[in-house]
């Protein structure tokens, strides 16, 4: 009988700890975090200048190397080589948690090539803290990370998720977020619901929900007080509540609609194609509505 892996006992002694940090205010951070971090043996830290602020500021001493995009390959398998010798090692990014938008993916895989234990710890992450506080249903969402920098990609991104139900979330940057809304407006609606999340936890923590094309005019006049990076939160889109008629049904009561009133036209569309009256009265509305 084939045993499940994850039953099976890790074969070395050292464990990888996934630590959350602060994403402003340092007082987020949790006391099992800071513990962990004063007691490994290494800090792999995004950026060791930015982490060596957070630890002054709780008076940790310990030893950090840097792992970033450009070298984590290179770091991972030295770390992987200690986690094998039995050393604690802790993962830490800027802000937030490591891994999402983050390095640390790559010694996460090698880790479990290697049968090395993963003790990921809760804490903060910008996503979902803002979808919190968005006013915007988080029962389901999706994640998308920061909107791609080129127009072409962004618009073509955008408009693939024109229809999906589930609330989006993306991260962006100062210099890119009023072209962003406008691709945001161009590819999926005006009148959708967004959420901007900025500062999140800072001094000047600013969270807003409007309808896009208010959200646009409000950014075209504050541009120049964005700092840092910014949640987006786009509403999911909502099918129309009325079922689809055939281009038949369509036509026939386009026909009928210019010499007929709206009740006489959609009876007498409905008795030709043998369809229900709602169906038909819901799409005459919308269109009318238009």
């Amino acid at each position: 009988m084939a045993v499940c892996k994850s039953y099976i006992k890790k074969k070395y002694k050292g464990i990888l700890y996934i630590v959350p940090t602060p994403i402003g205010n340092l007082s987020d951070i949790t006391y099992r975090a800071v513990e962990i971090l004063k007691n490994v043996h290494i800090i792999a830290a995004e950026n060791i200048h930015h982490t060596t602020i957070l630890l002054n500021h709780f008076d940790i001493k310990n030893y950090i190397i840097a792992m970033n995009k450009h070298n984590e390959k290179k770091q991972s398998n030295y770390l992987i080589e200690q986690l094998k010798k039995g050393k604690n090692i802790a993962l830490v990014s800027n802000a937030g948690t490591p891994v999402i938008n983050d390095p640390g993916y790559f010694l996460v895989v090698e880790c479990h090539l290697n049968d090395i234990q993963i003790t990921p710890l809760p804490g903060a992450c910008a996503a979902i803290t803002a979808i919190v506080a968005s006013g915007i249903s988080a029962k389901r969402f999706c994640y998308e990370g920061f909107l791609p920098s080129k127009k072409k990609e962004r618009c073509n991104l955008l408009k693939s998720l024109r229809k999906e139900e589930r609330t989006l979330i993306f991260y962006e940057t100062k210099h890119r977020i009023l072209e962003s809304i406008q691709d945001i407006i161009e590819e999926i609606d005006d009148n959708r619901y967004i959420t901007l999340a900025k500062e999140i936890t800072k001094k000047w923590e600013f969270i807003y929900k409007e309808k896009a094309k208010i959200i646009l005019e409000w950014v075209q006049h504050n541009k120049n007080s964005y700092k840092g990076e910014t949640v987006i939160i786009i509403e999911g889109f909502k099918p129309p509540k009325y079922k689809l008629i055939s281009q038949k049904e369509i036509n026939t009561f386009n026909i009928l609609r210019a010499f007929l009133t709206l009740k006489q036209s959609v009876y007498i569309t409905s008795q030709i194609h043998k369809t229900k009256k709602n169906n038909l009265y819901q799409y005459a509305i919308k269109k009318e509505e238009k």
